[in-house]
């Protein structure tokens, strides 16, 4: 397989882009404004705990309190102890410590108001609600998952082979710290002992740095900050199956070339500095396919269609027929387009990144023989998914239930904001996104024309943006691209768009480029 990890960074976001046999799988947006947190850990104060909803709110320093669950609570008869300890030298498997969650005693939990507690999040903030978080605490490392204050050792179910399993299991019991646990991860299959000391050693010294803050700084106060997005993709996804990293800017290549020689050397070659001058995404075909899965309506192969609607609890995803229609086998057609419609929903779950419940309204069937064909077409696209799945069986009315893991917002939301005029009913590109827009515009531009003077003409509001957010981004363009740029504010232009004239012939060239 061809797998390549495209890394692009603008004044305002990076953006990642995963594709598998040069189809996009996986995209992730990170706003510089709204930086990732899941992974951070915190010395938060219990704001108020609410026995009715089963859950705590706890300041960690943020605009809104954590959302923190008594299901999240390490140790009932210890809640909120800044040092806890959990013996299980048993556990072999990732899914027992949820399991060891479901059936703590909820009814025991003692938080009081006041009290300080270390957190870390694990769901990222969300519309009005704040952070989700948990006082299980673990720390991520290339081969090794650090879980402070429980003594146990996972190995990750995705490693099939019973023999390696053993082999690994003793090799982890053999360096596990006194008193903590290690899970070993899915890509510990490519590593020796040695590496995975290194691993650990390192994420021991972070642990270090962690307690020594945890004593000196007040509550309400991060003392871990887990890895940008970028780097902790490469952390997460780096492996044998990777043919090629890319990465459009030269201060981020030097900083992932520095980790991938840090944490696995053999890599190295693989990570490249892309240096054309028409934008990477353009060149790969992903700012098309990224630009598709911000629509609702997705086309299949066979004329039929789907569409995705957001609402506040859950996604929506209706199959329609379309243009597949027959009068006479209406059954045959509804499962073939049904099954279309089953793998380009799972893709799309994964690419979207779509969590929380979602419920899928099929095309109605039948016979209860098709309906399971597509139920298990869906299961067996879901096992692709890295995320944790549930899924039911469809319904008689055809409607199928599943959940998704969310931890951060869906794609939809990480590059669109409300739109100020319809008070949050629609959305539109943020203005983040919009920067990254005009820049991949004007590397266009260069790379295709001998014309060095335009005008951009932006709304009010944008135009405000960039001089105020930017730090003279304009400048920075003109000296970039040795383009002349001046920069017009145009109140007829939408918020979330652009237009650029040439001053030479004082045409709009816009779309030209």
């Amino acid at each position: 397989m061809d797998k390549r990890i495209l890394i692009s960074k603008s004044a305002r976001e990076t953006r990642v882009a995963i594709l598998e046999n040069g189809e996009l799988v996986d995209f992730f947006v990170e706003n510089f404004e709204t930086s990732r947190s899941v992974g951070n850990i915190y010395k938060g104060e219990v704001e108020n705990v609410i026995s009715g909803i089963q859950a705590a709110f706890v300041d960690i320093g943020q605009e809104k309190n954590a959302f923190l669950p008594f299901a999240e609570v390490s140790d009932p008869n210890t809640a909120g102890s800044l040092i806890t300890y959990i013996e299980d030298d048993n556990t072999d498997d990732l899914q027992q410590n949820t399991k060891k969650k479901s059936n703590r005693d909820l009814d025991k939990v003692k938080l009081k108001k006041g009290q300080e507690i270390l957190v870390q999040v694990i769901k990222e903030p969300f519309g009005e609600k704040g952070a989700r978080v948990s006082t299980d605490l673990s720390i991520a490392g290339r081969f090794i998952v650090l879980v402070p204050y429980v003594n146990y050792v996972g190995i990750s179910k995705k490693i099939k082979n019973r023999e390696q399993r053993d082999e690994l299991r003793q090799i982890a019991k053999e360096i596990k710290p006194k008193g903590m646990g290690i899970i070993l991860r899915t890509v510990t299959k490519e590593a020796d002992r040695e590496a995975l000391e290194s691993d650990l050693n390192s994420l021991l010294t972070t642990w270090d740095k962690i307690e020594e803050k945890v004593r000196k700084l007040p509550a309400k106060t991060l003392v871990y900050q887990d890895m940008s997005t970028a780097s902790s993709i490469l952390r997460d996804v780096l492996s044998k199956d990777v043919t090629q990293i890319l990465v459009d800017n030269k201060n981020l290549y030097r900083r992932l070339m520095s980790y991938v020689k840090q944490v696995s050397p053999e890599y190295a070659d693989k990570v490249e500095l892309y240096k054309s001058n028409v934008p990477m995404f353009d060149q790969m075909n992903v700012e098309k396919e990224f630009r598709k899965s911000l629509r609702k309506k997705v086309w299949l192969k066979n004329g039929g269609f789907i569409v995705i609607e957001h609402t506040e609890a859950m996604a929506t995803i209706d199959v329609n027929s379309g243009k597949f229609i027959s009068k006479t086998d209406h059954e045959k057609i509804s499962l073939k387009t049904n099954i279309l419609a089953a793998q380009e929903i799972a893709k799309q779950l994964r690419l979207r990144d779509i969590g929380g419940l979602i419920v899928i309204d099929f095309i109605d069937m039948l016979e209860y023989e098709n309906r399971k064909k597509v139920f298990n077409e869906m299961r067996k696209e879901l096992k692709k998914d890295k995320a944790a799945v549930s899924i039911l069986e469809i319904s008689d009315f055809g409607l199928l239930e599943m959940t998704r893991q969310r931890t951060r917002p869906n794609l939809l939301h990480s590059v669109s904001e409300p739109c100020p005029l319809c008070h949050g009913s629609g959305r539109i590109i943020s203005k983040g996104s919009l920067v990254t827009q005009i820049e991949s515009w004007f590397r266009r531009f260069k790379s295709q024309s001998k014309e060095r003077r335009v005008e951009l003409y932006l709304h009010p509001e944008m135009a405000n943006y960039l001089r105020l957010n930017e730090k003279n981004l304009i400048i920075k363009m003109q000296w970039k691209y040795l383009i002349r740029i001046k920069l017009k504010e145009d109140s007829t232009v939408n918020i979330d768009d652009f237009k650029v004239f040439s001053i030479k012939s004082g045409v709009e060239i816009t779309d030209k480029y």
